[in-house]
């Protein structure tokens, strides 16, 4: 290192890091007087205690108000009875009065009424997925809200194996400012051939089978692919020719639809609702989020519910309205009625204690209201414990990055305490301070010898390793000719270049000097294939410094052209310098034959020579042409043989 450089701290490279141990030393006597006491845990303790205490002490109190609890949970189920029957009323309602429409036809003179007709009848009746009309050959026509509104045609021969034409007429969305006419405009229309068959589907058959309404078990929609259910009965028409023809109307109404009923049980928070289906599976439940995909068994609370619906049943397989069962140790009121018309259970439940929460509100008010100055003690106890150590934690983690000298994005540690606000300005400074000084110091070989085991005191040591040297040719003349601060902005945009493209390498930058730059490879830290990387490192600082002076030359700035000399061979290497001003640097013939090196370009009009070791250490990797006659090196008796390094 240079030691002009090195002088910006008078402690040498060794003190910072005694005084960051310090301030760890010093946050953490910090952090350990404001951790909790013993008290505050006893205080909690307590307090929790006798919470727990109070409430067994008026659990008795619970059978008290159980009939009026029961009377409210089911008042809350009946109303989601009535929500859900009058879902179902609708869905028949409209069926039933598009069956009983004179002029109803799937194709043919009356499809188009029947379209606006179905389109009608669906926007009246927002509970409805879809509705719909199909005959007996395989003719359909449905009206949809979901997935997108439009009219879906199924076009057939009487052929149950015949492929279809299905076409989709899109409407606009709902929306109050549109009118009837514009509602049911057709924005784009798509058709395609398609194996559906409305005579295949459960719907159909059942209505023509039975020959009376019915609703279906659930099963996936062909337009949407969830689940649901529908609703469908059938209308003897006649046909033109005479004789009887078969039409049968349904309805759809999603697993989703349904669900939203269910969870208006679950509203208030106090309970939870489920329906089922004529074999006791599970259609929406409310416990639960999301959509069923398919009916599943009841499992958790409702499977612990639907066991003992089991065990009341009677023979005529009433399961009985209102019931009390267990689960998990925990008691629940229920309650079960059957919907009729598509012959579902319409389950709901509620914890017991939640039905007895109003009173346990009430005759602990008294122990709450002795127990808060206690509870307001504990916390702002806690609290204030917390606004110092939370701080004082990252404080110190903050000093041990110091001490690391990861000086870069420290955060900053905000605090209404006095303390921590001087202790953060300290840390604040300090790191500034060192940010400073490692533009003098190459913080990560200190770092390296540091993390090694090397003392930061005066030594050295024998290691291979590969000198660069490099210098601008011309730079005094080029010096001569331009402003000061010109010529500083163009050597910092150089240096910044040439470091970047020597550290990219394995470099180590030694020192600056003046306008050359010494280099090291292998030290502090040894390096395999050190002269290969140091002659990459030459060739590319060239490439790079040709794009950086074409742009001066746009510029109308002079060009910088570097000069390169590479040796190798063993050096000492260490931190040397006096007892308070150490620089960590390389000394010996390795360093000094690499300086003449670099001296000789000059002389034979090059600009990158590499010594005959070096040229040996690149194996042929990279072309070299040897310099026909030794050349005499000043200082030196001996003459050597050089290699002139070649652009690929």
């Amino acid at each position: 290192m240079n030691k002009k450089n090195s002088s910006g701290s008078a402690g040498g490279a060794g003190k910072p890091p005694l005084a960051f141990f310090e301030f760890s030393a010093a946050v953490a006597r910090l952090s350990r007087r404001f951790r909790v006491d013993v008290s505050t845990i006893v205080s909690a303790v307590a307090l929790t205690q006798s919470l727990l205490l109070a409430t067994l002490g008026y659990w008795g109190s619970q059978r008290l108000v159980a009939k009026i609890g029961a009377s409210a949970h089911a008042a809350n189920h009946y109303r989601t009875e009535d929500n859900m029957l009058a879902v179902l009323a609708k869905t028949e309602s409209a069926v039933g009065a598009l069956a009983g429409a004179p002029s109803l036809g799937a194709a043919g003179e009356h499809a188009q009424r029947t379209a606006e007709l179905l389109w009608t009848l669906l926007q009246q009746a927002p509970e409805l997925d879809s509705l719909y009309v199909a005959d007996d050959t395989g003719q359909m026509l449905m009206a949809l809200r979901y997935p997108v509104p439009a009219i879906r045609r199924i076009a057939r021969g009487a052929g149950t194996g015949e492929l279809a034409i299905e076409t989709w007429q899109y409407k606009l969305p709902p929306a109050p400012e549109i009118d009837a006419q514009q509602r049911f405009a057709t924005q784009r229309i798509e058709s395609f051939r398609s194996g559906y068959d409305p005579r295949l589907q459960r719907w159909y058959q059942q209505a023509r089978q039975m020959q009376r309404p019915v609703w279906t078990a659930p099963y996936a929609f062909a337009a949407t692919q969830e689940l649901g259910v529908s609703y469908a009965l059938p209308s003897k028409r006649r046909a033109a020719e005479g004789g009887p023809r078969l039409l049968v109307v349904g309805g759809d109404v999603s697993l989703g639809r349904l669900s939203q009923f269910v969870r208006l049980f679950a509203s208030d928070g106090r309970g939870d609702g489920a329906l089922l289906d004529a074999g006791d599976q599970v259609l929406a439940r409310s416990d639960q989020p999301g959509v069923l995909r398919q009916p599943e068994p009841p499992t958790g609370v409702l499977g612990a519910l639907h066991a003992q619906m089991l065990e009341n049943r009677t023979p005529d397989g009433a399961g009985g309205a209102a019931f009390s069962f267990e689960h998990e140790g925990r008691g629940y009121l229920a309650q079960a009625s059957r919907i009729p018309s598509a012959g579902w259970q319409l389950v709901s439940w509620v914890p017991e204690d939640f039905v007895l929460g109003a009173l346990r509100r009430a005759v602990l008010w008294w122990l709450l209201l002795g127990l808060a100055l206690l509870a307001a003690a504990l916390f702002v106890s806690l609290q204030l414990s917390r606004l110092v150590t939370s701080p004082v934690e990252k404080l110190a983690q903050i000093a041990r990055r110091i001490g690391l000298l990861e000086l870069d994005d420290l955060p900053r540690e905000p605090s209404r305490v006095l303390e921590i606000q001087n202790l953060d300005r300290a840390l604040d400074e300090s790191a500034r301070s060192l940010r400073a000084f490692s533009k003098f110091v190459p913080v990560d070989v200190i770092s390296q010898l540091v993390a090694e085991g090397q003392a930061l005191a005066p030594s050295g040591s024998p290691r291979r390793m590969t000198v660069m040297f490099t210098d601008i040719e011309g730079f005094t003349r080029i010096s001569e000719s331009m402003e000061a601060n010109v010529l500083v902005r163009m050597l910092t945009e150089y240096f910044n270049l040439a470091t970047r493209v020597l550290a990219r390498y394995g470099g180590v930058v030694d020192k600056f000097m003046g306008d050359g730059i010494m280099v090291l490879w292998g030290a502090p830290a040894d390096l395999k294939d050190a002269e290969y990387r140091a002659c990459l490192a030459a060739l590319q600082l060239h490439i790079e410094t040709s794009a950086l002076n074409r742009r001066w030359r746009a510029d109308g700035l002079p060009e910088f052209r570097t000069r390169v000399g590479i040796h190798t061979g063993v050096a000492i290497a260490g931190v040397l310098g006096s007892n308070d001003r150490l620089s960590y640097t390389a000394l010996g013939d390795v360093v000094n034959v690499a300086s003449r090196i670099e001296g000789i370009n000059k002389q034979l009009g090059t600009h990158t020579l590499i010594s005959e070791v070096t040229c040996a250490g690149l194996k042929g990797r990279l072309q070299t042409r040897r310099i026909d006659e030794r050349v005499a090196l000043r200082g030196r008796q001996t003459r050597m043989v050089l290699y002139e390094l070649l652009m690929p």
